[in-house]
């Protein structure tokens, strides 16, 4: 049978439906294009198909992007086309993509984005701060042809690299190497990276095991099932603000053990989705239990920038391995930083860089090479990263204005994070821990057992079926937790805490609404 013949009942056959006609030694159909040999080739339309594409791509999902925020974009168009709904808009808290919730560029950034990107015209226009003209050129004397048009080393713009290591060494008061440095295309890029590299090119037993934790960001898993490796999940102890257990660390790698070979941990600090941030002795911890077990450490480090309540702190994880000193001082770790999260939020230019430390010589000639194959990431995205880690410093005239709008933007995220906590432990039947840190929340809903088993008849989980009624009574758009993964029998989704203060309110007082309708639904 010719299965994939646009024909669809094409057969070389003596009762084919089509009538046939011999060229050459070769069976053609009636419509002529297509043939089997009489070494009897099965005839094909498509080269690929469903059937025969690489089957690690097919079992990938990412939350962030799924059904639900394909049915949000199906109903934005609904409004546009004049539909009526019992709301006025669509509000996405699905992403973490701070602009089109409505958060301002920072001024210095574009300047210095805008010079390196037409030098010739704005170098001369007296708008423009001397500090930004002076930041673009020493980002444009690092490029071929000083135009960030051309592709710069594999690794990255030299100035960029030497002004992250500089911002390293600055942040955790020890030295930084930019040969240390790449950069990528966003944190993702740089991950993807570093997990290719850990890979064993074996399946089955034999195939790497990456631990991460639950909930976790989809990421992860996505690449995991594209690498054909096994997920090692650990839970986060949602009773203890998200923290970490090394019992549980211990119990996720000794079960994982005879499916797989455990390699690598990750940690995602602050967290996403939980909007947790790890304590330097939660991190001590972690550091341990993987030099115990043999595991090289990928810290996800995104969110630096973003931590507001009382009490936390960002720790990196290099700051506590190198302070730990003796046999943890030289562990393998690399850890990834973003333009697009922070104060800056600047998703779309791509840029981001991973720092690793410790790594073999010989592995790492095989990383360059590795980063060699995509020649480079987004120039424009490396001059958007070089501003953060090189920003305005006191004295310099768009300093004043750079802090103001830093402040800004990060004192409205922390009064975000409480009207997010604050609200929904105020609603029957939630609980929600204290948004700490990064853009999210991960509240639990106590889901009703009538609600449970309406989900279980419509065939899917109870937090799928309460964001879509969500979304499609109120115009709010949510992630089920299982899009993240959760304890089994919990049910949770994710929310950022990105839009607007006066939408986020507006956001709230719908999800209120809805609740109270729900449970007296499913009471």
């Amino acid at each position: 049978m010719f299965r994939n013949c646009s024909a669809r009942l094409c057969r070389i056959s003596p009762v084919c439906p089509l009538s046939q006609t011999q060229v050459n030694g070769a069976l053609f159909c009636k419509q002529g294009k297509h043939r089997r040999f009489h070494s009897q080739t099965p005839c094909r339309g498509k080269v690929l198909t469903i059937d025969n594409m690489n089957p690690h791509l097919r079992v990938m999902e990412y939350a962030v992007r799924g059904p639900i925020v394909i049915l949000a974009g199906k109903i934005e168009e609904e409004l546009k086309a004049g539909v009526k709904k019992p709301f006025p808009d669509v509000i996405r808290a699905n992403i973490g993509d701070c602009h089109a919730t409505g958060q301002q560029p920072i001024t210095f950034l574009r300047q210095v984005v805008a010079l390196c990107t037409d030098p010739g015209t704005l170098m001369n226009d007296p708008r423009y701060p001397s500090d930004a003209k002076e930041r673009a050129q020493r980002v444009l004397d690092s490029c071929g042809g000083g135009s960030i048009g051309a592709y710069s080393d594999s690794s990255g713009v030299p100035s960029v690299r030497q002004d992250i290591a500089n911002y390293i060494q600055e942040r955790d008061g020890l030295p930084a190497s930019s040969d240390d440095i790449f950069l990528c295309t966003g944190a993702s890029d740089g991950i993807k990276t570093i997990m290719k590299m850990l890979m064993t090119g074996e399946s089955g037993r034999g195939r790497a095991g990456v631990m991460i934790p639950i909930p976790q960001y989809p990421l992860y898993t996505a690449t995991i099932a594209e690498y054909n490796a096994y997920p090692i999940k650990y839970y986060m102890n949602e009773d203890k603000n998200w923290g970490l257990d090394v019992s549980e660390l211990k119990r996720s790698v000794d079960e994982a053990r005879p499916e797989c070979k455990p390699r690598a941990i990750v940690i995602i600090n602050p967290g996403n989705p939980t909007g947790s941030v790890l304590s330097r002795e939660n991190i001590e911890d972690v550091i341990k239990f993987a030099k115990d077990e043999g595991l090289f450490i990928l810290a996800d480090e995104v969110y630096q920038h973003n931590v507001y309540a009382e009490g936390s702190a960002f720790h990196s994880f290099k700051k506590v391995l190198t302070e730990m000193g003796g046999e943890y001082k030289d562990m393998e770790l690399a850890s990834f930083m973003s333009v697009s999260k922070g104060y800056m939020g600047e998703c779309g230019f791509r840029g981001g860089y991973c720092e690793v430390i410790n790594l073999d010589p010989e592995v790492k000639v095989q990383q360059l090479k590795s980063i060699s194959a995509k020649l480079c990431s987004s120039v424009a995205g490396q001059a958007a990263m070089d501003v953060v880690v090189n920003p305005p410093r006191p004295g310099e005239p768009s300093y004043d204005l750079f802090i103001k709008e830093k402040t800004k933007v990060l004192n409205d995220l922390k009064v975000k994070a409480n009207m997010v906590t604050e609200t929904f432990n105020s609603m029957e039947r939630f609980s929600c821990n204290e948004v700490q840190g990064a853009m999210y929340a991960f509240p639990q809903i106590h889901m009703p057992e009538s609600a449970i088993q309406a989900a279980k008849a419509l065939g899917k989980p109870a937090d799928v079926m309460y964001c879509e009624n969500l979304l499609q009574e109120t115009g709010v758009c949510v992630v089920p937790g299982s899009g993240f993964g959760q304890k089994p029998g919990t049910y949770h989704f994710r929310t950022t805490i990105l839009p607007t203060v006066e939408q986020l309110a507006d956001m709230l007082e719908r999800f209120k609404v809805f609740h109270e309708g729900f449970l007296q639904k499913y009471k």
